[in-house]
């Protein structure tokens, strides 16, 4: 838990993100964000090592298809910085698909 703080608190300090962002993002109320940022056990490392960066994304159509398009529940694919890529079709559990993220350094 304590790990999973340090990364809330880091990200709250991202350039151009603010507090209100990240607590939307993980569904933590702003007045516990700012109080875990007071708290040294939960400060952001300054050697820059396990820093976050926000990646540019690009939402791009599928290809057309001469096909009659299927329907589908849903597909997504992730391309990490690390040259790892993720990829999930059809129904998939969200939580799920973020832990493997994260295991893979996303």
């Amino acid at each position: 838990m304590d790990e999973e703080k340090r990364r809330i608190v880091a990200q709250s300090y991202a350039p151009g993100v603010s507090v209100s962002v990240v607590e939307r993002r993980y569904d933590v109320n702003a007045n516990l964000i700012f109080t875990w940022r007071r708290d040294p056990r939960y400060k952001p490392a300054d050697d820059g090592e396990g820093a976050l960066s926000f990646l540019s994304v690009e939402v791009v159509p599928d290809p057309p298809s001469s096909e009659p398009a299927a329907a589908s529940d849903g597909r997504i694919e992730i391309a990490l910085s690390n040259g790892h890529r993720v990829s999930a079709t059809g129904s998939f559990d969200v939580d799920a698909l973020c832990r493997v993220v994260r295991a893979l350094g996303g």
